[in-house]
């Protein structure tokens, strides 16, 4: 599957509100894992903001994707972890974060990790969420292009067997430089053609 172009659509507050949009590939994954690089990369534009600063995405963003197959939307879900001493927020980001997972019909979910960090316990509270939810999901590791061949093949094996998944389940991505763009895009290819 190619990607053709890509906007933005529109973030909201509200996540019944995304409702409208379908179908849905989810984007998850905890702050400062990625997930705007990795998104810009498949979509070929800039069209999230990138930062170092952890926990900028703060609504549920939706982009618009047009491709050689059938269109489709990406929605990108607040990052998770980054804001401990706001409790607060971080309660709200859940809350929106659960309604959005409830009420919203969702192809799938991208997890995405820092292929260089062990799973968190949010992270595996997120695999086992989905799980419970009976919702399909594609554990996505970023950064590949940070280690060396020898340990990103190590970590990979190291991360699947803590979230209890096999190797397989994975796919290793770099958004710099564009590993692993072609096999995503085949699995989204594999899972949009079941929704037809």
């Amino acid at each position: 599957m190619r990607i053709k172009s890509a906007k933005f659509v529109t973030s909201c507050a509200d996540p019944e509100s995304a409702r409208a949009f379908t179908p849905q590939i989810c984007v998850a994954g905890r702050s400062n894992c990625g997930k705007s690089t990795l998104l810009n990369a498949l979509m070929g534009a800039r069209l999230c903001k990138t930062s170092a600063t952890p926990g900028r995405t703060k609504l549920i963003n939706i982009f618009g994707v047009a491709t050689d197959f059938v269109p489709f939307y990406f929605v990108d879900l607040p990052g998770y972890g980054y804001n401990a001493a706001q409790k607060h927020q971080a309660d709200a980001f859940a809350e929106r974060t659960d309604l959005y997972f409830r009420t919203n019909d969702i192809a799938q979910t991208l997890c995405l990790m820092d292929v260089r960090r062990d799973p968190s316990d949010l992270d595996k509270t997120l695999i086992n969420y989905l799980r419970d939810l009976g919702l399909p999901f594609t554990v996505v590791l970023t950064k590949s292009d940070k280690l060396s061949r020898a340990q990103l093949s190590g970590a990979t094996v190291k991360i699947a067997a803590a979230l209890g998944l096999a190797k397989g389940n994975i796919i290793v991505t770099s958004g710099a430089n564009g590993d692993g763009r072609d096999a995503l895009l085949a699995r989204l290819h594999e899972i949009l053609s079941a929704q037809q």
